[in-house]
């Protein structure tokens, strides 16, 4: 008796146990997110999709990516934050000595071992956007 409450009971641990779970989500904020003025330039870091908890870190990664690589419109990138792996597309305007710089949220996974995936990752004005390739003057 006691072999099969123990079995029952290793049973049931192994059948609820995961070690990897995914979720989608719909909603997440959008904003400028960073501002930095150079004598010369300046750099407007915006997110899209983004969770509320982690914003201010990517946004800082992002701004680092942009000033360390040469980087295209419209390519997908992975930012390694302190609390989460972010996947998303990068783009970046530049007109006179403003840039912007847009990164949208596509997935994040989570160092609890939670992957949350946006369920609205593309967006049709994201689309339209020409594919340049953007480098730092």
């Amino acid at each position: 008796m006691k072999k099969l409450i123990l079995l029952l009971l290793l049973a049931t641990s192994f059948a609820f146990a995961q070690s990897k779970k995914s979720s989608t989500y719909n909603y997440g904020y959008n904003g400028l997110e960073l501002i930095v003025k150079n004598s010369n330039t300046t750099i407007i870091v915006s997110t899209f999709n983004s969770k509320k908890e982690i914003k201010d870190d990517i946004a800082q990664k992002v701004y680092e990516y942009f000033r360390e690589k040469t980087v295209i419109n419209g390519e997908q990138i992975v930012i390694f934050g302190k609390d989460a792996i972010v996947t998303g597309k990068f783009y970046c305007n530049k007109k006179g000595k403003l840039t912007s710089l847009s990164f949208h949220y596509e997935k994040i996974s989570w160092n609890n071992g939670l992957t949350e995936i946006h369920a609205n990752s593309t967006n049709d004005f994201i689309k339209k956007t020409p594919n340049l390739i953007v480098t730092e003057d």
